[in-house]
């Protein structure tokens, strides 16, 4: 992780095609937000003078929800309009971001309640680039790989962990689940390493209402999905750091994160524990131990009372959602292979149909660089 080099970000203006774009949505979508002419001349001005212009807090409010509503790797985009924005674009030291990603962490936990949340800080500016967060998720459990190749704790994460153990991250305790260190890009200089305190972390411990021995397993998961990396691109600006979360969807957990190969690969053991023939695939150990693998997550968040959907809840609700895109006379995006949740999705109505793939703007990407 080198120090971040300024004049490979941004080297052209915002394109003014793209703004007027978004302030014309915005006008039309906002009836009352006054003369759409007058702010198109204004916008025009400040790109020619700046090469980029200033957003209103409305106009990031909203340009921030529509890219919800455009995510087309997101099921959960019925409640797009119910994102809460926190305002920081004021921010750009690697410390101040530091501070307030814990913040949102704590605010977006609400003991459980989990709210959709969006923290955004300076954008990306043609003389200088806004800060970065290295990190694919506020929180991520550490990889520790052994000297035999094995991986303790989170495989996907193994090398990001020699990365921030290089940078002089001392660990934590050498568990499966130990969260690693924030990684902060500033517009110069080197990265800033950040703990997040315990304080801010919610975590959840795997059991089973039917399996007691599942606790055995000794596994567990953090409350908040609040992904980092991604730029927050409104009308031609990129806000390269604006971490934001919804919820969990049960399989994102337990179809994923603790059943994928390349993480936790937790159903061969489900399946010993279950007693299964796992001497063939044609006896389907793999499905039943997944099944019961997200019965136990499900369960889990519920007895904790931390807000978690399932896949099936979720796809009928995204059908309502895009339902109410089309009587509005808008395209819902959405990519068929992200929508189909990866447990039992000929079983989901969004399995039987076709979708637009189409990319729009506002929208979530990967930052500029």
């Amino acid at each position: 992780m080198r120090p971040f080099d300024v004049h490979t970000v941004m080297d052209k203006t915002v394109d003014f095609r793209e703004a007027e774009r978004f302030i014309r949505l915005f006008h039309a979508e906002n009836p009352g937000a006054g003369d759409v002419q007058a702010r198109l001349r204004e916008v025009a001005r400040d790109a020619a003078r700046f090469g980029t212009y200033t957003h209103t807090a409305q106009e990031l409010e909203f340009g921030a929800r529509v890219a919800w509503r455009n995510s087309n790797r997101c099921i959960g985009r019925l409640y797009w309009r119910s994102l809460r924005i926190r305002d920081r674009r004021d921010v750009s030291s690697a410390e101040g971001v530091a501070l307030e990603c814990v913040e949102h962490l704590r605010e977006a936990t609400g003991h459980g309640r989990i709210r959709p949340t969006i923290t955004v800080f300076a954008p990306d500016h043609p003389a200088c680039p806004g800060p970065r967060i290295l990190n694919e998720q506020l929180i991520r459990y550490a990889g520790y790989r052994r000297a035999d190749g094995t991986v303790v704790g989170d495989r996907r994460y193994a090398a990001f962990t020699e990365q921030v153990l290089r940078m002089g991250w001392r660990g934590g305790a050498g568990t499966r689940f130990d969260v690693l260190p924030l990684v902060i890009q500033p517009a110069k200089g080197h990265p800033l390493l950040c703990n997040v305190p315990g304080d801010a972390i919610m975590e959840v411990p795997i059991v089973h209402p039917a399996y007691r021995w599942f606790e055995e397993l000794g596994l567990r998961w953090h409350a908040v999905p609040a992904i980092s990396n991604m730029c927050l691109e409104i009308g031609g600006v990129c806000y390269p750091c604006a971490p934001f979360n919804g919820w969990y969807m049960g399989t994102e957990i337990g179809a994923r994160n603790l059943a994928d190969h390349d993480r936790y690969d937790q159903l061969p053991e489900v399946a010993r524990r279950l007693g299964l023939d796992t001497s063939s695939e044609r006896t389907l150990w793999r499905d039943h131990a997944l099944v019961e693998l997200n019965v136990a997550v499900l369960h889990s968040f519920e007895a904790a009372g931390v807000t978690m959907t399932d896949h099936h809840t979720e796809a009928r609700r995204f059908l309502t959602h895009l339902e109410r895109e089309e009587r509005a006379g808008r395209v819902c995006p959405a990519d068929w292979s992200w929508i189909v949740p990866p447990l039992s999705g000929a079983a989901t109505p969004v399995f039987h149909r076709y979708y637009d793939n189409r990319r729009l703007t506002p929208t979530y990407s990967p930052p500029h660089t």
